[in-house]
């Protein structure tokens, strides 16, 4: 998946559907199957706050990419601070673009 894509996607999602920020929340809505796609960066520290993310997704059967930095993943999520971990709940009218990157 194309990280300017899936930036892209999660911007429109928080202003015009549902996101949920931070490894808990996303957790949760991984779990709860509300979860459409899930981000995380790849400079957290350590490592093992995000492991069982991939895991979650695959046995749910949700879309999941990496970007970069917390920084530009939390820029994308609207907030000051970066976070490292976003799920697109509703794509609102991002529907389309996550429909072309998930193939569903």
């Amino acid at each position: 998946m194309k990280e300017k894509e899936v930036l892209e996607i999660i911007e429109a999602a928080r202003e015009t559907g549902k996101i949920r920020r931070g490894v808990n929340e996303v957790t949760k809505s991984i779990e709860r199957g509300e979860a459409k796609l899930v981000v995380w960066a790849e400079d957290i520290d350590p490592p093992e706050i995000v492991m069982h993310l991939p895991v979650l997704c695959d046995e749910k059967k949700i879309a999941f990419a990496k970007v970069p930095t917390k920084v530009e993943l939390g820029r994308a999520a609207g907030i000051d601070v970066g976070t490292s971990a976003v799920a697109v709940v509703d794509a609102g009218e991002a529907k389309k673009e996550l429909a072309a990157l998930t193939g569903k």
